[in-house]
This record gives structure tokens, C-alpha cells and sequence, in this order.
């Protein structure tokens, strides 16, 4: 049985491989280290879903403020669904259960930024189904080191 829940702590070791395949390699320290950051921000809620008691997907999410209208949208900065487990609709749940969250907030918009690499396109086509529209591009600049 499947079921989207809330992150909990005893989820790290889960997740270490999961952002693994996102193309982020951690180790359980760095990743408990940056949850902790992330879980006391009052802004910041990670969903994650679980099959057969086991994590099979997250979806971390950051509530903001717009500058441009007077209103409020919610960033997923996360999303990964095991590579073993797609095309299952685990992710439909996952994201479906962030937009609710979403909404719950009072946003209005719901936005993801997506890397332009060969292996995301897969990932692309997904959001565009889910109904995101392709409108922005992305930079970004390292800082200091």
C-alpha cells in the first residue's frame, strides 16, 4: 500500500539514495545536517512517499512571498521518484498532495525549475502532463569558494 505522509526523521537513511539518483550524492550526515536546517524553517514541508514501508519518493516544497503580485506561490526544490518505482503514478500522488499543501498556504502558483540535461527530459515531459507550462529559464552563479 502506498501512502503520502510528512518526512520524518527516521526517512534520512531512505532518502540518501534518492538524492543519489536526483544527481545529488550525499552522505546520511550531510543530509540529517541540511534536513535539520530545512525543518526549522517554518516555510520549508517535505512530503514523502512511502510503499510497503519503505520511501519510494520525496517532494520537498518552500512557501514565498512574490514581489511582483500581491500573492504567495510554493517552489518544489526537490522531486525524485525511485527509478524502480515510476510510471506507477507515485509521482502524480506526490506532486497532486504538494499542490494541496500548496494551496493550504494560500499560493496561488506552484513553480519547479527542471536542469536542461539529456537525463531530465524524461522528468520535463512528466510536469508538462502534470500541467506546467516550459515558460522560464533558469540561471544561477556560484558564490565565494
Amino acid at each position: 500500500m502506498m501512502r503520502i505522509r510528512e518526512l520524518q526523521t527516521g526517512d534520512m537513511s531512505q532518502l540518501v539514495h534518492l538524492m543519489d539518483q536526483l544527481g545529488y550524492p550525499t552522505s546520511l550526515e550531510k543530509l540529517e545536517g541540511r534536513f535539520s536546517n530545512i525543518q526549522s524553517q517554518p516555510n520549508y514541508y517535505t512530503l514523502v512517499a512511502e510503499l510497503n514501508n519503505k520511501v519510494v519518493g520525496m517532494v520537498g516544497l518552500c512557501h514565498n512571498l512574490f514581489y511582483e503580485y500581491d500573492s504567495s506561490y510554493v517552489r518544489i526544490v526537490a522531486f525524485i521518484v525511485d527509478i524502480n518505482h515510476r510510471r506507477k503514478g507515485i509521482g502524480e500522488r506526490l506532486m497532486c498532495e504538494a499542490e494541496k499543501w500548496a494551496i493550504n498556504q494560500g499560493a496561488t502558483y506552484i513553480m519547479l525549475n527542471s536542469g536542461n540535461r539529456e537525463e531530465r527530459k524524461i522528468a520535463h515531459k512528466f510536469y508538462l502532463n502534470m500541467g506546467y507550462k516550459d515558460k522560464s529559464t533558469g540561471f544561477s552563479k556560484p558564490l565565494g569558494k
